[in-house]
């Protein structure tokens, strides 16, 4: 079973408008450094519901999901 956990991102905002996200803060506080953002596209979260911006972020050496659903960000995490 998969939930949706909303998260603080720190990101970087350009003056084309493009976001990208530096770092993720997870409910516990640890703060996790996204080492590099592989793919990013419109896409909905079919584990966890919703829609919005899908970032393929790599974290730790792992691939994870990192969605934008307007105004707030969030991770499918499991239950």
């Amino acid at each position: 079973m998969v939930r949706k956990v909303y998260v603080e991102v720190t990101a970087k905002f350009d003056t084309e408008g493009n976001i990208t996200p530096l770092s993720v803060t997870w409910e516990d506080g640890t703060v996790y450094e996204i080492d590099k953002v592989l793919d990013k596209r419109r896409a909905a979260s079919l584990k966890a519901g919703g829609i919005g911006m899908r970032y393929t972020c790599r974290i730790l050496n792992q691939e994870s999901f990192l969605f934008y659903e307007e105004p707030r960000w969030f991770v499918e995490a499991k239950k």
